[in-house]
């Protein structure tokens, strides 16, 4: 029985997660997982670099190997400690590090780091990462992927479906009940990377526990519309952003503009800014919705939950239910693409990334 190994380090910059699937079934079955921190000062450097800190070519080409190194210690330490023999891998679906991401500009461009050279030579398993720029090359945004595994693992033809991936960024899947009907999905904006980085200035914690701060105070309405306004909220799909955009520098600037405010009261605002829009998205273009179904860390915060729980009227509820665990979706979806790219088969959907056609995502790097 071959397994894949998926490997996501998100916008967050928390962790990075990696796991072990079996695709021999059209439901995917989880075998292992693993969640690491990032090194400290190696978190920091990724950090600094993402948020536009200039840097050296030698220097980047270090921060791009140190990355590899990290990535494939990851997959050799989960193989290890639930006993999984290397061999049995067929390949590692690595999204990589996302240091860059402009989908917009006259050369759109994305940057995912992690030298998959190191991570196939130390692992000795083919390694698949890259995903994006094919399809970016091709006229899409390069983002989101993973709707592609959440049609192929989580369309329902009794209901209309929406998936909805609360990281550092909030992404919706668009899965209609009618399969002659395209999947469509896109970043509708922020998710936890604000609200993560405002509890880590004021509080010193890397996220807000189940929204308590945010749930002990109220939103600031005037702030709130004055988040409302960017123009990316507006902007219709497809559509993909990231937390060089949303970032601390984004709302300083916006905190800048208005009367300074309690910083519970700022909090509470962030995840009502989360909510409305994600809500908004989903009311506009999926107002047929019978059901949303939520992955992510965001899946833990249960005053995010219970507030978008209050502006959409449908049940939401984990993934879990439906077979895929919220915690290691995306690392999941990557050992999907990864085994799309060796079947020669588009990893893609172009009603989503607003690609040309369908593309076979990823650069293969035999072991």
């Amino acid at each position: 029985m071959p397994l894949f190994v998926g490997v996501m380090s998100g916008t967050s910059m928390d962790a990075v997660d990696a796991v072990v699937v079996d695709l021999t079934e059209p439901a995917p079955r989880l075998i292992a997982q693993v969640h690491c921190n990032w090194p400290p000062t190696l978190r920091e450097r990724l950090q600094a670099f993402a948020a536009g800190s200039p840097i050296e070519a030698n220097t980047f080409a270090l921060l791009d190997r140190e990355v590899g190194e990290f990535f494939a210690w990851v997959v050799g330490e989960m193989l290890q400690a639930h006993s999984i023999d290397p061999a049995r891998i067929l390949a590692i679906g690595c999204h990589g590090q996302t240091v860059a991401h402009a989908p917009d500009d006259r050369f759109a461009s994305t940057l995912q780091i992690g030298d998959a050279n190191v991570m196939a030579e130390n692992t000795r398993i083919t390694t698949v990462n890259d995903f994006r720029r094919r399809d970016m090359a091709a006229g899409g945004q390069g983002a989101p992927l993973a709707p592609a595994f959440h049609a192929a693992t989580l369309r329902d033809p009794g209901e209309d479906r929406v998936v909805l991936n609360l990281g550092g960024i909030a992404n919706i899947t668009l899965l209609p009940a009618d399969r002659g009907l395209p999947v469509v999905g896109f970043d509708t904006g922020p998710a936890n990377c604000l609200m993560d980085g405002w509890i880590r200035r004021w509080q010193g914690q890397a996220f807000d526990s189940d929204g308590q701060w945010a749930a002990s105070a109220r939103p600031d309405s005037e702030l709130l519309a004055q988040l409302c306004a960017d123009p990316y909220f507006a902007k219709p799909p497809p559509k993909s952003t990231g937390t060089q955009y949303f970032s601390a520098r984004w709302l300083e600037k916006r905190l800048a503009e208005t009367r300074q405010r309690p910083a519970a009261g700022v909090q509470s605002t962030l995840l009502a800014l989360t909510c409305d829009t994600v809500a908004d998205a989903i009311r506009e273009h999926a107002p047929a919705t019978g059901r949303v179904l939520v992955c992510g860390g965001g899946v833990h915060n249960r005053h995010l939950i219970q507030q978008l729980g209050e502006r959409l009227d449908v049940p939401i509820e984990s993934t879990a239910r439906y077979g895929v665990d919220p915690e290691w979706m995306e690392a999941m979806a990557f050992a999907w693409l990864a085994k799309r790219a060796l079947d020669g088969l588009p990893g893609n959907l172009p009603s989503v990334t607003g690609a040309i056609g369908p593309r076979i995502l990823g650069a293969v790097h035999p072991a």
